[in-house]
């Protein structure tokens, strides 16, 4: 699928971040299932979010499961029912805004519009600020088995791609595509946390973690989100060295995040500057992490449209 598009068009546009647009919105993430409660809470708003992010021009939104386990929604008092419907509904609500925007939008010189299910690390689920620094000591079997439900969960719901996203080491994601390769026909990108421009938050080497999926057939891109801007041509660099599989980068605005507070600080860097040394670097799915938003992948979007014209 990634594949295909990739065959037609220089890059591929991803959203940015749903948090973010749910916060300007008032509502409050504050809690251990972070933006997943929107879920439950206001599945309203989600839609509109992800609908905001297609008519910015991304080719792909990503569902509200990012921090959406069954164990998380079955302490907040569901049914073990009940949360796997929930997870299900993450995807159900990125396709009902896919609907919606192909229903009052002619084509255009675009893709035709994609959903993705996102999925979390363990250290989402823990809520403690983990997936940044990859130290929860956990097997590749054990992480296996904590992710296996919820992504078989999400498939049934039917989305398009899997976006396995804000990985902080290589045992994580190895142990995600244990479990995408017991699913038919799965397509996922994978893309680690990194903490500068060679390593990811866990320490891995970032080459080490490309040549470690790049013949995986459910891996249809490796990348980088959830990473400071300034990081990622060189952490590009190191992936194209070493494999020929699309790389996928969408980073954070460039503001600082501290875990313990569930802040952020600093100011943002101006991101469409980015936007084309990543491309030229290699990168050919590029969207926005934390504290991008709708304006940012229209940048994004007009980028590629001035490739296409040239």
């Amino acid at each position: 699928m990634i594949a295909e598009i990739l065959k037609k068009y220089p890059f591929i546009v991803l959203d940015g971040a749903f948090s973010t647009e749910l916060e300007k919105q008032g509502f409050a993430i504050n809690d251990e299932l972070w933006s997943a409660i929107a879920l439950y809470k206001n599945p309203e708003l989600v839609e509109a979010v992800h609908l905001s992010y297609y008519e910015a021009g991304a080719d792909i939104v990503t569902s509200a499961s990012y921090q959406a386990t069954d164990d998380g929604f079955e302490k907040k008092g569901f049914s073990k029912e009940e949360a796997a419907s929930l997870i299900q509904s993450s995807i159900a609500l990125v396709q009902d805004a896919r609907d919606e925007y192909l229903s009052s939008h002619e084509e255009e010189n675009r893709p035709a519009p994609l959903t993705a299910a996102s999925v979390g690390p363990y250290g989402a689920y823990l809520a403690d600020g983990s997936e940044y620094r990859g130290d929860y000591g956990k097997t590749r079997e054990e992480l296996a088995d904590f992710h296996r439900e919820r992504i078989h969960i999400l498939a049934e719901a039917g989305p398009d791609v899997f976006a396995c996203e804000t990985i902080p080491c290589l045992v994580e994601a190895l142990a995600e595509t244990d479990v995408l390769s017991e699913i038919p026909g799965a397509e996922a990108w994978i893309s680690f946390s990194c903490k500068d421009g060679l390593h990811t938050c866990g320490g891995d080497l970032i080459s080490d973690c490309a040549k470690a999926l790049k013949d995986i057939k459910e891996v249809a891109a490796i990348g980088i989100n959830c990473t400071a801007p300034q990081y990622v041509e060189s952490l590009i660099k190191e992936i194209v060295k070493v494999t020929d599989k699309p790389v996928v980068v969408y980073p954070n605005s460039g503001e600082d995040y501290d875990a313990g507070s569930k802040s952020w600080e600093g100011s943002a860097a101006k991101y469409e500057d980015y936007v084309k040394i990543w491309y030229e670097a290699g990168a050919r799915l590029i969207g926005g992490c934390c504290r991008t938003g709708p304006e940012d992948i229209r940048k994004v979007a007009a980028f590629r449209k001035s490739l296409i014209e040239k």
